[in-house]
This record gives structure tokens, sequence and C-alpha cells, in this order.
């Protein structure tokens, strides 16, 4: 699952607007708009979601769930090392 704030922070990081993404994501504008207004967790399609976290993916970020090792324990968003991704 992905928070609002996760997914702001993800943009923040590459550096690029919700416009952006939604075409990286193959969505609308509206679409991520509601996204990142929502509460918490996003709430959406989970279609929608799942092409979210894959076109972040794609630009070379990394989700970190709650609890998942990081030195907070908090969820957040890394970029990952640039080396280069071997294509599916």
């Amino acid at each position: 699952m992905i928070t609002s704030a996760q997914l702001r922070a993800a943009r923040a990081l590459l550096g690029i607007d919700q416009r952006t993404l939604a075409e990286r994501a193959g969505l609308s504008l509206p679409t991520i708009q509601r996204m990142e207004a929502s509460q918490g967790n996003v709430r959406g399609v989970v279609e929608s979601l799942t092409r979210v976290v894959e076109a972040l993916d794609a630009l070379g970020i990394e989700l970190i769930a709650e609890n998942a090792p990081s030195p907070s324990g908090g969820r957040g968003v890394r970029l990952r090392d640039p080396a280069p991704r071997p294509k599916a």
C-alpha cells in the first residue's frame, strides 16, 4: 500500500509534476490528484494503484513499507542506486 505522502515525496524526489506521473502511469491527471488528496493510504481502483507503483518503480523509486528495514521504522521513499536495471 502507498500513502498520499509517499506519492508526493516520490514525485518530489524525481522532480516531476502530477501530469508527468499521470502520463507515465497511463492515467488521467484528475486520478493522480485524487490519489494525492487521499488521507493516509491512497484509495482508488487497484489497477490504477498498480500502474502508479509500477511507473514509480520504472523511474527508480523504492517504496519503503511501514516497519520495513529503515532507521526510523516508518514508511518512506528513496531513489534506488542509479545502476542500470535489466529490462524485463
